[in-house]
């Protein structure tokens, strides 16, 4: 006990003198200043916005949200759902503020983004440890104890080269795409129905927009065909197969999409009695239900061609869009090359990186590593040793992935139970089989928390 307290006093003394840079303001940034503050080390977050923005950036806020609402599952029988479960055990953010400003989504956590990144904000702001300095950041700052930089797949140039030359180690790229929003009253609901698909859900999480066999196969027909917006800052195009733009996976062939974003499994047309042929189903953009956005619709058309192409959905003959689909380029490092599972340089231990630029890939894949980077940083500063989580829960699994030097075309990689080790016992039954991985983890994260943190 006479231990325990000394080490209480120790870790205080050096806190009260510690100082920690974090760079970048989204899901990494935020959770990681959180994690930081919580172990009551000063926090200075920098942030560009709004003096500069991203292509893809355009509210103030901080953890803006640039491509879907929707944070996946709420299930911890899912992976994405397992996550989030684990990020609210270490008392993510980015979690307590998605449930608070969450929009009906069936199973699926969906927010309404302006309220999210608003609270976020508000939160973060509100920290007495952290200073929140919107500036633009180009060099590698000094005079920290601890540097975490967190700034994102859409990382300024400037900074780019900062980072390039402190590797030693060139990015890689691949491409991001966002899905047009559309203004509620606009769609035509003598042609549209509400339903969740296999009824999972409320009944109006979802507004299904049916077409029959020739009505999809007019739209299939202009969709691949067509024009694309020209992308001249970008010098290389490796669409990342996670949020692929709907006209590059409908050139892959007639049925591709039917089968993927627009399958009408689990749904059946109130006004024919049958399934659709395809579906276009849309999610709330927002609590007040005003906005909708077209769930699998990231896109790269030209504008003038979203609204020509996606209105010949009957019920969109008349969408009026709120905002129309980008798409932009995502920057990752090598990370198995440079990086520790805790995040830090392998050359420089005293630098951090965190969230998707390490090569994890989702808003809350991205947090989960800023949580994780911020509390090896605070670890680093107090004189610990830093941690890799366990490889039994999905923040661990993550945390190996992007150390894996036996990867050998490493590219960005969301939660999956196929990145967790198998069970001891073989269970044939996938339900079941996820339902014993989510539990294993859950238990594991309990342990590792009570014992190492």
């Amino acid at each position: 006990m006479r231990e325990k307290r000394q080490k209480a006093k120790r870790i205080t003394k050096m806190t009260m003198m510690s100082k920690a840079a974090v760079i970048g303001g989204g899901f990494a940034g935020a959770e990681c200043a959180k994690q930081l503050s919580k172990r009551g080390i000063s926090v200075d977050l920098f942030e560009m916005k709004p003096k500069r923005f991203s292509p893809a950036h355009k509210s103030e806020n901080l953890c803006e949200l640039v491509c879907s609402n929707s944070f996946k599952a709420i299930r911890t029988e899912s992976a994405s759902g397992l996550l989030k479960a684990e990020m609210k055990m270490l008392g993510s953010v980015a979690v307590e503020c998605a449930e608070k400003t969450a929009v009906p989504a069936g199973g699926a956590l969906a927010v309404d983004r302006e309220l999210f990144s608003s609270l976020v904000t508000k939160i973060i702001g509100e920290d007495e440890n952290i200073n929140v300095i919107r500036r633009e950041i180009t060099e590698i700052p000094s005079g920290f104890d601890a540097v975490i930089i967190a700034a994102g797949p859409l990382v300024s140039d400037a900074l780019a080269k900062s980072i390039i030359k402190l590797t030693g180690n060139s990015f890689l790229s691949f491409f991001d795409a966002a899905a047009p929003v559309i203004e509620a009253d606009s769609i035509d609901m003598s042609k549209a129905f509400r339903q969740s698909r296999y009824d999972r859900g409320g009944s109006d999480d979802y507004i299904n927009c049916p077409m029959n066999k020739e009505e999809y196969e007019a739209f299939y027909s202009e969709l691949v065909n067509a024009e694309i917006a020209e992308l001249h800052e970008f010098d290389k195009k490796h669409v990342y197969e996670g949020c692929m733009p709907i006209e590059v996976m409908a050139k892959r062939g007639a049925d591709t999409i039917r089968f993927g974003p627009l399958k009408p499994v689990g749904l059946r047309d109130p006004y024919t009695g049958h399934r659709p042929w395809a579906v276009l189903q849309l999610r709330k953009e927002n609590n007040s239900g005003t906005m909708y956005n077209l769930v699998g619709f990231q896109t790269n058309l030209k504008f003038s061609e979203q609204k020509r192409v996606f209105s010949m959905i009957p019920a969109l003959r008349e969408a009026q869009f709120v905002r129309y689909g980008v798409m932009h380029r995502n920057t990752f490092l090598d990370s198995p090359v440079i990086l520790n599972g805790d995040f830090s340089m392998k050359t420089h231990p005293e630098i951090f990186f965190a969230g998707q630029i390490t090569g994890v890939e989702g808003y809350m894949e991205s947090a989960a590593a800023g949580i994780a980077a911020g509390i090896n940083a605070a670890k680093r500063i107090n004189g610990e040793n830093t941690v890799i989580f366990p490889p039994e829960t999905i923040i661990g699994a993550l945390s190996r992935f992007i150390s894996d030097k036996s990867v050998s075309d490493f590219q960005p990689m969301g939660a999956s139970f196929g990145l967790l080790p198998p069970l001891s016992e073989k269970i044939r039954d996938k339900k079941e089989r996820y339902s014993a991985l989510a539990k294993r983890s859950l238990d594991v994260m309990e342990r590792f928390i009570s014992e190492q943190l």
